[in-house]
């Protein structure tokens, strides 16, 4: 298990973006993703189209549209993007003016699960996902319209 907090990323009038950054970390699981591939020459083409999404998410909201399904029938785990592209970033879509941005990589297989990188961050998406159903129950998190308010750290 790690300790994480949720650190929101940008408070824009249709969506707010949050990512997870862990305790050990000096910086956010969405942070990490960019900077692994920033530099990258056979994938930058790809970041700078996940950028793009994440930019109008910001803009217009996190619309269905905008995400491919992905985890369980049970959470709320999804991919960007949605169009062809060698690299998948990992999300948590909670409404249409909220998205917590994970971590992501290379899809190399023909479904994450096939993949342990893949599989990991997506389990770890799952995981803060059951932690903020069980806190919005018990009363230590609390979504309102366009936030999550907590002084949680969660144990993933």
């Amino acid at each position: 298990m790690s300790e994480a907090e949720l650190i929101q990323l940008n408070h824009d009038r249709n969506c707010t973006l949050y990512t997870i950054q862990f305790i050990t970390e000096d910086k956010g699981e969405y942070l990490r993703f960019y900077n692994r591939f920033k530099e990258n020459t056979i994938y930058n083409r790809d970041l700078a189209r996940i950028v793009k999404f994440v930019e109008r998410i910001a803009d217009l909201g996190a619309l269905e549209r905008f995400f491919r399904p992905e985890g369980k029938m049970s959470d709320r785990v999804c991919a960007l993007p949605v169009v062809k592209s060698k690299l998948r970033l990992y999300c948590l879509r909670l409404s249409d003016s909220i998205l917590i941005l994970g971590n992501g990589g290379v899809k190399k297989t023909r479904t994450y699960d096939e993949d342990d990188e893949l599989r990991g961050f997506v389990v770890t998406l799952q995981n803060f996902d059951k932690l903020i159903k069980q806190g919005v129950k018990d009363g230590t998190i609390t979504i309102t319209e366009k936030e999550i308010d907590t002084d949680n750290t969660f144990d993933i």
